[in-house]
C-alpha cells in the first residue's frame, strides 16, 4: 500500500455518512464498545463519523466488516481485533456488523465478509477480503501504519475503555465459565492457528461425538483453515470457469458461506452433487455436512437443504 492510495480519485466519500441527530461520538461512547485497554470497538451507524472517520484524521483506522449471519465472519475478525492490539495503539480497529449497518455496506461497496479496509483522513482502502492468519493481518497492518506515517498521520488511538454498562469484571467472570474443553482450540483461532484449533475442536468431536457445539466449533474451523488467503472473486471465477471441478465447487461455496449467502454456498454444493459420482459425490456431501454445521441445525435452511441433498442423492 502507498501513501498515493489514500488520495486516488474515486475513493468513497464516507464524509458524506453522517450520525443521526443525538448520535453518540467519540470512541468508547453509547453505540461503540471495547473491551478494557483495547484498541479495538464495535462500531456503529450511528457512531461511524466519530468513531471512524474523524479518528482516522489523527491516527489510521482498519475497518473490519462482518455480518451476524455469517458467524465464521466474526470469527475472523476477532482475529485480527487480537493483531490490532499488539500495535498499541499505532492504529485502531473499528468492526462493523453490516446487518446492522445496511446503509454503510451499501456504500462501502461490500460483497463479501469479512471485507477490511484502511481508513486515513477519511478516505477508505481496501485491504483484503476474506479471512487471513495472524501473519497476512500483521503484514497488511505494518503497510498500513507505513502508509500513516508518510501522509503525516502519526497519532495514538485512545484505548478503549469498558462499556458503561458492563463492569470491567464481567469478561473475565464469562471466561471462568466457559468450557475448559474448547480453551485449547480458542485459543489456537483467537491466535490465527486455524489448523491448530480444528485439530484441537476435532479431539473435543472425537471423545463427544454427539455434541453440536463441538462439532459447530470445528466446522467453523475448518472453513477458515480453507479460505485463510483467498481471494474471493478469484475463487468465484475459477468455479464459473469449471463448473465440474469439485476442489474449485467447494472453495466456492465456502467463500459464499463466509460472505454470508448461505442459500448460494448449499445451492451450489447441491447442484454439484448429481453431476459427479464415486469419491468426489461423497467428498462434496461431507463438505455440505460441514457447512450445515458451521450454520447451526437450528437455521430453517439447513433443514430445507438436507432434504434437497437427499433428493439429490437418491
Amino acid at each position: 500500500m502507498s501513501a498515493e492510495q489514500f488520495s486516488r480519485p474515486g475513493a468513497i466519500d464516507l464524509s458524506a455518512l453522517r450520525p443521526a441527530t443525538g448520535a453518540p461520538t467519540g470512541p468508547g461512547g453509547a453505540g461503540s464498545t471495547g473491551a478494557a485497554g483495547s484498541y479495538c470497538f464495535d462500531a456503529t451507524e450511528q457512531s461511524f463519523q466519530a468513531d471512524v472517520v474523524e479518528a482516522s484524521l489523527s491516527h489510521p483506522v482498519v475497518l473490519a466488516l462482518w455480518a451476524s449471519r455469517a458467524p465464521a465472519s466474526r470469527a475472523a475478525v476477532d482475529v485480527l481485533s487480537r493483531v490490532a492490539d499488539s500495535y498499541h495503539g499505532k492504529l485502531a480497529l473499528a468492526r462493523l456488523d453490516i446487518d446492522a449497518s445496511p446503509q454503510l455496506a451499501q456504500a462501502l461497496q461490500v460483497r463479501a465478509v469479512p471485507y477490511v479496509l484502511a481508513v486515513l483522513r477519511g478516505q477508505p482502502v481496501p485491504l483484503f477480503e476474506g479471512s487471513v492468519d495472524e501473519d497476512q493481518a500483521r503484514e497488511a497492518f505494518d503497510q498500513v501504519v507505513q502508509a500513516a506515517v508518510s501522509n503525516g498521520v502519526t497519532g495514538q488511538a485512545p484505548p478503549m475503555g469498558a462499556p458503561p454498562d458492563q463492569p470491567a469484571d464481567v469478561e473475565t467472570a464469562e471466561e471462568d465459565q466457559a468450557d475448559p474443553r474448547y480453551a485449547e482450540g480458542d485459543a489456537a483461532l483467537e491466535a490465527g492457528d486455524f489448523a491448530g484449533a480444528a485439530a484441537a475442536y476435532q479431539r473435543v468431536v472425537e471423545a463427544s461425538p454427539g455434541d453440536e457445539e463441538a462439532a459447530a466449533r470445528l466446522a467453523q474451523a475448518q472453513l477458515l483453515q480453507r479460505t485463510a488467503g483467498v481471494d474471493a472473486a478469484a475463487a468465484r471465477a475459477a468455479a464459473a470457469d469449471a463448473p465440474l471441478d469439485v476442489d474449485a465447487q467447494l472453495l466456492a461455496a465456502d467463500v459464499a458461506l463466509l460472505g454470508g449467502d448461505i442459500d448460494a454456498a448449499f445451492d451450489r454444493v447441491i447442484a454439484l452433487v448429481p453431476r459427479i459420482v464415486g469419491d468426489d459425490r461423497e467428498r462434496a456431501r461431507r463438505h455440505l455436512l460441514g457447512l450445515f454445521s458451521t450454520v447451526g441445525p437450528e437455521d430453517p435452511r439447513v433443514a430445507v437443504a438436507r432434504r434437497r441433498l437427499a433428493n439429490a442423492l437418491f
